[in-house]
């Protein structure tokens, strides 16, 4: 139900059809949570690079089963080859449209005013950060840890 509240509200909002999908996994150790999201992150970078060339096969005039199936035949090399054999170099590409897009709570500063001491203040304040650009390897693994409870504070 969350993946269909989620899809409806942003189609509602953005005036065009959304669709999102929706996984909850109950994971038994904070290492496994973030071999997962290491291995989303991975699918994510597969999925974009065949939807990449399933498009640009399709928009050459090839039916859905030919450019599946010839997608699904190429190495990654390959697969990046044919991408840049038409104009379009994968590498370049923003971040995002290959590794996705992580939205999470971060911390941060906000000016506001104490009215008890009627002076302004800076106070901390929990927002969903849109991160557009997120990293790699073991840098990616450490901002996925900081997301786990540490010790003791579940």
């Amino acid at each position: 139900m969350l993946a269909g509240e989620a899809s409806a509200k942003f189609t509602q909002q953005l005036g065009a059809l959304a669709c999102f999908d929706c996984r909850i996994s109950q994971l038994p150790r904070p290492a496994d949570v973030v071999d997962y999201f290491r291995w989303r992150q991975e699918d994510a970078h597969r999925n974009s690079l065949n939807a990449h060339c399933y498009w640009l096969l399709r928009g050459l005039g090839q039916p859905a089963p030919a450019a599946h199936a010839r997608v699904q035949g190429l190495s990654v090399g390959a697969k990046n080859e044919l991408l840049f054999q038409h104009g379009v170099n994968y590498n370049a590409l923003p971040v995002w449209q290959k590794r996705g897009v992580g939205v999470y709570w971060a911390t941060r500063l906000k000016d506001a005013f104490d009215p008890i001491r009627q002076q302004p203040v800076q106070v901390t304040r929990r927002a969903l950060h849109a991160d557009y650009e997120l990293p790699l390897g073991p840098d990616y693994a450490a901002l996925v840890q900081q997301w786990l409870p540490r010790a003791g504070q579940e």
